[in-house]
């Protein structure tokens, strides 16, 4: 089977051809108004903090609290994604958001708000929002044509980057014109808008499953990191990810004491600066694709942790607010740069089966990198000063990205993952055996002599395909008696998951068994045994 290659948005209709699906185009405008209540009651609460407790760890506090929640819940919230009906996942949890936004509006205008119920209320919405993220994502390649799915991320990432454009310039605005609560009062009002979209939109039924129970919430969580754990490309993008937003969080972490101490601005000055890493980072997706074409995935990346860096320095050496806005210029074009080329990483790197939870972990080292990168900057700042503590993340920055060079990102882009089912069916057992475990499978081959080390070699990948869809304790073994014979033998939980892993191979898998079938004595086979643990009563069903 040939891998489709990526052709320009004239051939699926044009960049702009996703607005054509109505549910798109309905869910598109409706996201934009929602961030952009968001990121007004994010400059609100940095701002706010600082009227209640300017300290460096009290206004840190606030990033982490928003985003300490997507590391602790995204995994979850991938896994519920996966089990539950995502359109009424979505209206609920942004239902109760709403709730929260407009009580917590309330309190801000009655002058009854604590520093403490900042942090709480900021918490409640990040939780939200982790339980969003997954799930929309998850909706996203049901709204349009398979061909449009591209330009549709790219659209949605557009979509963010101007309501990050706009929701803190106008947040700024509101601030200093009619007081802090208005921006808190105009997200609350914003989620209207997505939930009635919501509501209106009616996705096409889900297709038909392949006969297999629902995994539980613990086996599909589990399910999702055991992927991520063995799938190679996945891990690369994952290390790549936490070795740049550990130092790029400071930048979001200390903006609203930049803005106030060190360029003696007001909540107008820090909406600019929040409004110019928004047009960088627009700017950054219209010119991302010729800088990833000359630059390539890693060097893209690269490029975009110097210019962060670059940012950081700039903010600890020099305190004119004209260099703060193009610095903040320069952060938001190498943040949509890195971000985007990292979330394309992992969606390449991950079959359908597991994309929401796969995309979740991903999700989650974003946010706990964001959230442990805030605390830490922010005790740096408390300990030695606001510029000690940039210096130090924009050095921190620049030193890994030599260290972590070997991790190569977009090597999914060459495998299919699609399931390729060329496994022969399974025995058929009786239902009461289906959940009866562990299952071992045994599977001979007969390779020559000269073939070994090279079979070796292959079995040893193989066997993170095999860890990485369900196996456990793998390992090969040789007969004593017979020097040509050797036997591979892994774990499955029970039979149930041994069924869900024939569901899980994949067109690459089978490419890399073809590989190792050309290695074995000519005209032999491998021999395929399963064993499941003994009960009273024999699992196959018996044949008439």
């Amino acid at each position: 089977m040939t891998t489709q290659t990526a052709t320009p948005d004239t051939a699926t209709g044009g960049a702009l051809a996703p607005f054509r699906h109505r549910a798109f185009t309905l869910l598109w405008v409706a996201t934009v108004v929602s961030n952009v209540g968001t990121w007004m009651s994010e400059v609100g609460s940095g701002w706010l903090m600082t009227t209640l407790d300017p300290t460096p760890t009290a206004v840190s506090m606030v990033q982490a609290a928003h985003t300490l929640p997507v590391f602790l819940f995204a995994l979850i919230a991938g896994a519920v994604a996966d089990m539950v009906d995502r359109r009424w996942l979505l209206i609920i949890v942004n239902l109760a958001m709403g709730v929260v936004a407009g009580l917590f509006a309330i309190a801000v205008a009655f002058g009854a708000v604590t520093s403490e119920m900042l942090i709480v209320v900021t918490f409640l919405l990040g939780a939200g929002a982790a339980f969003i993220a997954p799930a929309w994502q998850a909706i996203v390649p049901g709204l349009v044509d398979k061909t449009q799915l591209k330009s549709a991320i790219a659209l949605n990432s557009m979509g963010i980057n101007i309501s990050r454009a706009i929701g803190p310039a106008l947040a700024g605005v509101l601030i200093v014109s009619l007081g802090l609560a208005s921006p808190f009062a105009l997200n609350a009002l914003s989620f209207i808008v997505i939930i009635a979209a919501l509501l209106i939109w009616r996705p096409v039924p889900a297709e038909a499953s392949d006969g297999l129970p629902r995994e539980t919430l613990v086996g599909a969580i589990r399910a999702g990191v055991r992927y991520a754990t063995h799938s190679g490309p996945l891990r690369a993008t994952l290390l790549r990810a936490a070795a740049f937003f550990l130092f790029a969080s400071a930048y979001w972490a200390l903006l609203p004491l930049i803005a106030r101490t060190v360029l003696g601005g007001d909540a107008t000055l820090y909406g600019l600066l929040m409004a110019a890493v928004g047009f960088g980072a627009v700017v950054g997706a219209l010119a991302l694709p010729k800088i990833r074409t000359r630059l390539g995935a890693d060097r893209t990346v690269a490029a975009g942790t110097v210019g962060t860096a670059a940012t950081l320095l700039a903010f600890a050496m020099v305190d004119s607010q004209v260099v703060a806005v193009a610095a903040s210029f320069v952060a938001g074009l190498s943040w949509i740069a890195v971000l985007t080329t990292l979330n394309a990483s992992a969606q390449t790197a991950l079959p359908g089966w597991v994309r929401a939870r796969g995309l979740s972990i991903f999700i989650t080292l974003f946010f706990g990198c964001m959230a442990f990168g805030s605390l830490i900057w922010g005790q740096v700042a408390d300990a030695a000063g606001i510029q000690i503590a940039l210096m130090g993340a924009a050095l921190g920055a620049v030193i890994v990205v030599p260290l972590v060079r070997g991790a190569h990102l977009g090597t999914g882009d060459v495998l299919d993952l699609s399931a390729s089912m060329h496994w022969p069916e399974p025995a058929e057992l009786k239902d009461d055996a289906q959940d009866r475990g562990p299952v071992m499978i045994l599977i001979s081959y007969r390779v020559p002599l000269a073939n070994r080390t090279a079979f070796l070699d292959l079995m040893r990948e193989l066997s993170q395909a095999r860890r990485r869809d369900g196996a456990y304790d793998w390992g090969m073994m040789e007969d004593t008696d017979d020097a040509e014979r050797l036997v591979e033998y892994f774990f499955e939980a029970n039979w149930r998951d041994h069924l869900r892993h024939h569901h899980r191979v994949t067109e690459s898998d089978m490419q890399l068994q073809r590989r190792i079938g050309q290695l074995l004595t000519a005209g032999s086979q491998p021999e395929v045994r399963h064993l499941l643990t003994a009960a009273p009563e024999p699992a196959r069903i018996t044949q008439e």
